[in-house]
């Protein structure tokens, strides 16, 4: 993990423009202000330009996704291309319908990401690559890796496979994090709140590999130290100790 992503992104406090779903919002603003970001969370269409013009990381995620939300996030992503600040895109559930196959197409046809981010059932489908889902859930088994790759190539992005190891994809070459705890799957929008953590450490200056790393790997830590209180007896005591040590040190997540 590189510590002066951390660092720097609490030294900046980034201003991370969440087009999100409404399940999540309360808990990512929490998670990512812990974190050391700056979040708000303006979905209307009326300001989203506006709002991207002046933040620093643009956050699509589409899980309770509108006709009306599709247009905002059209418009702020464009404006984030053309202001060069990272743009993180969440298919969330891509595969589960008509109406958010179409979307995530019209999005990634008229918005660049910077990452991709998303459970195998979500980028498997973006790769084609058969792959069995529930709902918004990844339930299929197979080569994450290959997904990961083939999502790099086909939309020149950074493809950020989810689950109990994570991937990290550019191109040929791929990362992987072991870090983590499996109460995360046990909470609704984890993996949303990720979205925005990694969309936090993308406001930095250093290597896209080194800043999507370092926030999973960060996140995971965080979680398994907050699984590991005394307080915590399944998911609902769990979420409090997390956002707490989202707040923490490099060094007191590792244990040093």
């Amino acid at each position: 993990m590189n510590s002066q992503i951390i660092k720097s992104v609490r030294e900046k406090t980034p201003l991370i423009h969440h087009l999100t779903n409404q399940v999540v919002m309360n808990f990512t603003a929490n998670g990512l202000l812990a974190f050391g970001g700056a979040p708000v969370m303006a979905k209307a269409e009326e300001e989203a330009e506006d709002m991207a013009s002046i933040a620093d990381g643009l956050l699509i995620n589409i899980g309770t996704l509108t006709a009306n939300d599709l247009d905002a996030m059209i418009l702020a992503g464009k404006k984030a291309n053309e202001k060069g600040i990272p743009v993180v895109l969440d298919p969330v559930g891509v595969a589960a319908t008509t109406f958010r196959t179409a979307a995530v197409k019209q999005i990634l046809k008229e918005v660049k990401p910077t990452a991709i981010k998303g459970n195998a059932g979500e980028l498997a489908y973006l790769a084609d690559i058969p792959w069995q889902t529930k709902g918004v859930e990844s339930i299929g088994d197979g080569n994450a890796e290959e997904i990961a790759q083939r999502v790099a190539k086909a939309y020149e992005t950074t493809a950020v496979v989810t689950g109990k190891t994570d991937i990290i994809c550019t191109g040929e070459s791929c990362i992987l994090n072991h870090t983590g705890h499996p109460t995360l799957a046990k909470v609704t929008g984890a993996g949303c709140l990720l979205g925005s953590i990694l969309t936090a450490c993308l406001t930095t200056d250093d290597p896209i590999e080194e800043q999507a790393l370092t926030a999973v790997q960060f996140y995971g830590l965080a979680a398994s130290h907050a699984a590991a209180s005394p307080s915590v007896n399944g998911s609902g005591t769990f979420v409090a100790p997390f956002i707490d040590a989202l707040s923490l040190e490099v060094e007191q997540l590792e244990g040093k």
